[in-house]
């Protein structure tokens, strides 16, 4: 099941939530037909608990969201970009373990 702390981005809140102070924010792009995506998707809802309150986990959907997956030339899925204060600070992409994500965003923290 889904974690409740993922927020869930698109082309018109994008930009409210992402710029929004200097939390953390680990933006996952994927789409439902994504085998990887799919696979990574309960590491992701893991990390959303673990920092809940301290970092933000979202999710932005290429297909319902092609704005916002261009403006970063997203090209392959899943592409994980982390954000603090509204400016991308790493991005990956591919499966990534939760050991390397996690280290990712306490570095932002």
């Amino acid at each position: 099941m889904a974690s409740a702390n993922i927020l869930n981005l698109d082309d018109s809140n994008f930009d409210s939530q992402i710029n929004k102070g200097a939390t953390p924010v680990l933006v996952d792009f994927w789409a439902p037909w994504c085998g990887p995506c799919r696979m990574i998707a309960p590491v992701l809802d893991k990390i959303a608990d673990a920092t809940a309150g301290k970092a933000a986990v979202a999710k932005v959907n290429v297909d319902e969201a092609p704005g916002v997956a261009s403006r970063f030339r997203v090209s392959s899925i899943p592409t994980l970009l982390f954000f603090k204060n509204g400016e991308v600070q790493g991005q990956v992409v591919g499966l990534q373990s939760e050991a390397d994500l996690m280290a990712r965003l306490n570095a932002l923290m």
